[in-house]
């Protein structure tokens, strides 16, 4: 198959260069190929297609509409709006491209209507459903022209609008198609001296609703093939870059929105990732003050052979409205869009999660106030598990005087002394004598923590939770503005270690159980979301009032006056 592979690839290298002279005798050549914008990083893929070799690879296998008849060129410059209940989108016919798309059930942080075009990024790097090609010169013209649209004015869903353009040897035609859902049907087909051209349909530059570099660092690249989903971050995406593969989907996203190319033909999909570098302000508050340099993702889909058909997606990730968007070509998974919500690991945790919390919210119509229900649930729950590993930490430190008597009259035989077993020996044998399993302090924790890491993945990925309020809160999926949840999470767990009876414990790590760990713990959670912090913070609420119920327990009171009587030993031996 190898030797087969390379001899193909030497025939169709002759070939093109025995074409050569041919096709640089009768047919025109594009000028030079100024340097790529898009990116500075160099594309990973073939040199850029001309019009004449794409022509000449093409030619065969190619469908050829008749051309259009003389020039399609408008005279002025025009727009199409196009509105039902959940978007208002604004067309141009230069460049037959989006100007504006406003969700109407979303907010920008301004509290108006939320625009998906982030005018900056697309100033520099297109607008969506800009034409994406290899050759950065067919890709302006193609751009800037003229289109002649079938309809201006205001339209309402159910619609369709086609733009056109034929100039130069050019052909071009974008037809969309829109009805009541996210989705827009979306047919184009370029072709120069009457073959087809490689140039995609594109969602270039973002979202409107990133203005800070947080917002930008949560894009990502998605695709879908069946049951298998790749994500690839900012960092690890390629501008310009080509990908080879079936494809049920093609995604660009950020936390809270997507745009999703949905392929009539999944095996003949060519997918071009784009990045670009963009200069914000540091401090939205400040816009004229320091600037930060943040990485804009974007994606362009279309056919190889040039006329591609495909359903988009642009909205919100919101769960049940995903889950509503089929996509028939998928096989061995579900045949829709839910796997745009990233849960993780933990998802079958999480999503049960997700689901039972905006059944919550149907009875308690607040995202807080929800939370607040939920993690007292939540913990309840939990409250055997928490017992019972109180429980074994206490009696792991009632018998570790005794342990580490065992351990010092061992401790002069090495590491691979055969009397070290007896060593091992006795200290099983004082554990099972006192009733303490070495595992029962951890084994809960272990069990709990799934559900923690679920939590935390399920209110990053709540769209329900964007700008919702609480008290003092306007935004919980923002940070506390005036941290007082952070500062309570911290707080809380301070008192629960000087609540703890740390009769065992070597003083230096005590001090850092008691400090470094909670202020770690405030520092990591100082720029997380508000709704995350609201269910630590409860958490470690009623941690504090289940450790002072389990002090006045007769095990509780015996590990205190244990803790005081040690206290006090060891204050007479420093004197």
């Amino acid at each position: 198959m190898d030797r087969r592979l390379l001899l193909v690839f030497a025939l169709t290298f002759l070939i093109i260069v025995l074409f050569q002279p041919l096709l640089k005798k009768f047919l025109p050549q594009p000028p030079a190929q100024p340097a790529q914008q898009q990116t500075e990083a160099q594309p990973q893929t073939a040199p850029a297609p001309t019009p004449a070799s794409t022509a000449a690879i093409h030619q065969a296998s190619l469908p050829k509409p008749a051309p259009a008849a003389g020039n399609q060129v408008a005279s002025v410059e025009s727009e199409t709006v196009i509105e039902n209940d959940l978007y208002r989108i604004v067309f141009t016919n230069r460049g037959a491209q989006v100007k504006s798309w406003v969700l109407k059930k979303f907010d920008d942080e301004k509290g108006q209507p939320l625009n998906l075009v982030n005018r900056p990024a697309a100033e520099k790097y297109g607008y969506p459903f800009s034409l994406w090609t290899y050759d950065e010169t067919q890709r302006n013209q193609l751009n800037t022209a003229l289109y002649v649209a079938s309809a201006s004015g205001a339209l309402s869903a159910p619609a369709q609008v086609s733009f056109e353009y034929a100039e130069q040897g050019w052909s071009v035609r974008k037809t969309f198609s829109f009805d009541h859902t996210y989705v827009v049907r979306s047919e184009t087909s370029v072709l120069y001296n009457g073959s087809a051209v490689a140039a995609y349909l594109a969602w270039p530059a973002g979202f409107g609703d990133q203005f800070t570099a947080a917002s930008f660092a949560a894009g990502r690249i998605d695709t879908q093939f069946n049951n298998n989903i790749e994500r690839v971050v900012s960092k690890k995406v390629s501008g310009g870059a080509t990908l080879h593969g079936s494809y049920n989907w093609v995604a660009v996203v950020n936390q809270y929105f997507a745009a999703v190319f949905i392929p009539d033909n999944i095996q003949d999909v060519a997918v071009v990732t784009l990045r670009g570098l963009l200069d914000i302000a540091k401090d939205p508050q400040r816009p004229n003050g320091e600037t930060v340099r943040v990485e804009v993702l974007g994606t362009a889909v279309g056919s190889w052979h040039g006329i591609a058909v495909q359903r988009i997606y642009v909205g919100p990730k919101d769960l049940r409205t995903l889950e509503s968007t089929p996509v028939p070509t998928i096989a061995g998974a579900e045949a829709d869009l839910r796997g745009l919500v990233n849960f993780g690991w933990f998802g079958i945790i999480a999503r049960p999660l997700f689901v039972w919390l905006k059944w919550i919210h149907g009875y308690v119509p607040n995202w807080g106030w929800a939370i607040v229900v939920q993690t007292l649930i939540i913990t309840v729950a939990l409250l055997p598990l928490r017992i019972s590993s109180m429980k074994s930490a206490l009696k792991m430190q009632k018998v570790q005087p005794q342990m580490n008597a065992i351990k010092e009259k061992y401790k002069k035989y090495g590491m691979r002394d055969p009397r070290r077993q007896e060593m091992n020996a006795e200290i099983g044998e004082l554990m099972k004598r006192e009733g303490v399993n070495p595992v029962g302090g951890c084994l809960p924790l272990i069990i709990q923590m799934p559900f923690l890491i679920a939590y935390y993945r399920m209110l990053g990925e709540m769209i329900d939770l964007r700008h919702a309020h609480w008290l003092w809160i306007a935004d919980l999926s923002a940070k506390d503005p005036w941290l007082i949840l952070p500062i309570l999470m911290a707080g809380s767990m301070v008192l629960t270690q000087r609540m703890t009876p740390q009769t065992g414990m070597d003083p230096a790590q005590q001090r850092m159980m008691n400090i470094m760990m909670p202020l770690m713990m405030g520092f990591i959670f100082f720029n997380l979301a508000a709704g995350l912090n609201l269910y630590y913070a409860e958490s470690n609420l009623i941690m504090i009032a289940q450790q002072a119920i389990m002090n006045r327990t007769s095990l509780g009171k015996e590990m205190r006056e244990l803790a005081e009587k040690r206290a006090r030993k060891k204050e007479k031996k420093d004197k």
